[in-house]
């Protein structure tokens, strides 16, 4: 006998999003196309006829998070309920899926996507329980089969918009080619078009994602295809305050890249930059960029254009042949770059990649004890760097509020409200703490009091003497540096 829930309805959908911001816009595209087919999305997985896990692939602890939220969909799961994985397991280990969650009904890729409600609908005819699947592996369809969804994650004042898709880079320790594809880059119009919605919503932050926003528009022949989009839309949309660019690839942030991120206001000065080690043999069997003199001068040239430019970056500690000596060249690159963020990753065996059959893998006590080395040293460059800030004057976008704590953690009262500068991305960087009640959406000045590791404290003030403007042009003329081997 089928339970009847009070609140069920066949129109209604759950859906649940896992893994980074890009998983997210494809999230949000989908509830796009079920809004639009007649369904309505909701927060409680009992009351929905549909549940959708968005799955992330990309590291262990992901896919298991991934897992376990379907197999705890699944389990509970009436009779005229329906569990669809989407997403990159779904698109990296298709079948094989079923076999780790037992009564999963359909399995949708990373590249058609736009076809969820296709498959609810067959499912909903399907006249045997076996699961449904829908994987093609060639599926170039970004920008042209989008079903006029907008391409971007609304998060509050900030919006991530994905400009492209997929991955050609040779990475020997990622997957993501293997489950995206290629690189395939959106239209500058469709992008441009859509940032003019994003703006017409009072949007005040757009970050451009894509796994590698540095090869924009490789496959639509265009030269310098980031740098040119970013003039596109600071021309047509002018009313976005602030412009983040995400993900950018070593050897490929170009002098006219790098010429247009200090020359127009709305882009912020910060880049997001993974460079994953900083000893060049590491690299090497990394498959990835190895010209470490590279990244010493690049970064020099963007601090010359733009003093205060905020640099993130990941590294990955423990992978296969690292050792000390190779460490000790990503301690050194470290100290001597000083980055304002890093993330850092023990090295992650990836079925199927080519780093999962290298030699001499390195030991994951070893792994843990040079991560340690790795985050204390940087703990004590982030704390420095926020130290500097004392006295100065930072624009933030005010994101929410919460009470102030004394010593012992005993509320006080008092407002706190919590927000970002140009130096801090949403989930990865750290906050602002304002004393007082500011308008959540809005970007405000306020002076900065104090630092801690990773957040600043600050008071609004009337007047401040020193302000530093995101976006300002710091230099003039083109650099010359070559890309990277």
């Amino acid at each position: 006998m089928v339970k009847k829930v009070a609140g069920f309805r066949k129109d209604k959908y759950f859906l649940v999003s896992l893994g980074c911001a890009k998983n997210t816009v494809d999230s949000e595209s989908m509830a796009q196309i079920l809004n639009t087919s007649g369904m309505r999305g909701v927060g409680d997985p009992e009351s929905a006829e549909v549940l959708i896990v968005n799955t992330c692939g990309f590291i262990d602890a992901a896919k298991q998070e991934s897992i376990d939220a379907l197999r705890e969909l699944a389990a509970t799961k009436r009779g005229d309920q329906m569990v669809i994985a989407a997403g990159c397991l779904s698109q990296r280990y298709g079948d094989a899926l079923v076999q780790e969650v037992p009564g999963l009904d359909g399995v949708i890729g990373t590249r058609r996507w736009m076809d969820i409600f296709d498959l609810i609908t067959r499912l909903r005819k399907r006249k045997h329980p076996a699961p449904l699947y829908h994987l093609p592996d060639e599926a170039k369809v970004v920008g042209l089969d989008e079903r006029g969804v907008l391409r971007a994650s609304v998060q509050g004042a900030s919006a991530y918009l994905k400009i492209a898709d997929g991955c050609r880079r040779p990475c020997a320790f990622c997957a993501i080619p293997r489950i995206k594809g290629t690189a395939v880059s959106r239209p500058p119009d469709a992008i441009v078009a859509e940032a003019l919605r994003l703006q017409a919503m009072g949007v005040k932050e757009v970050m451009l994602i894509a796994q590698d926003s540095t090869d924009y528009g490789y496959d639509l022949g265009m030269r310098d295809g980031l740098a040119q989009l970013l003039d596109a839309i600071v021309e047509a949309a002018p009313a976005i305050p602030w412009l983040r660019v995400m993900y950018a690839y070593p050897g490929y942030v170009t002098p006219r890249l790098m010429e247009a991120m200090a020359r127009h206001r709305q882009v912020l000065p910060y880049l997001d930059i993974p460079l994953q080690h900083g000893h060049r043999e590491t690299l090497k069997r990394m498959k990835r960029p190895a010209k470490v003199e590279w990244v010493y001068q690049t970064i020099g040239k963007l601090r010359e254009l733009m003093p205060e430019l905020a640099v993130r970056t990941t590294f990955i500690v423990g992978y296969p042949g690292e050792t000390e000596d190779e460490f000790q060249g990503l301690l050194q690159m470290v100290r001597d770059l000083e980055f304002d963020r890093v993330g850092a990753f023990q090295y992650s065996y990836e079925l199927g990649t080519p780093s999962a059959t290298l030699p001499h893998q390195v030991d994951d006590a070893v792994k843990a004890e040079r991560y340690q080395r790795l985050m204390e040293l940087q703990s004590a460059i982030s704390l420095k760097k926020n130290q500097a800030l004392s006295g100065k004057t930072l624009e933030i976008l005010v994101e929410g509020h919460g009470m102030g704590e004394d010593e012992t953690g005993a509320e006080t009262g008092d407002v706190i409200s919590l927000g970002r500068s140009y130096r801090d991305a949403p989930e990865i960087d750290g906050y602002v703490l304002v004393e007082g009640d500011l308008p959540i959406g809005e970007i405000v000045p306020v002076r900065v009091t104090g630092a801690t590791t990773y957040d600043l404290l600050a008071t609004v003030e009337a007047q401040a003497p020193v302000v530093i403007e995101a976006g300002r042009f710091y230099g003039e003329g083109m650099i010359e540096i070559a890309n990277i081997d």
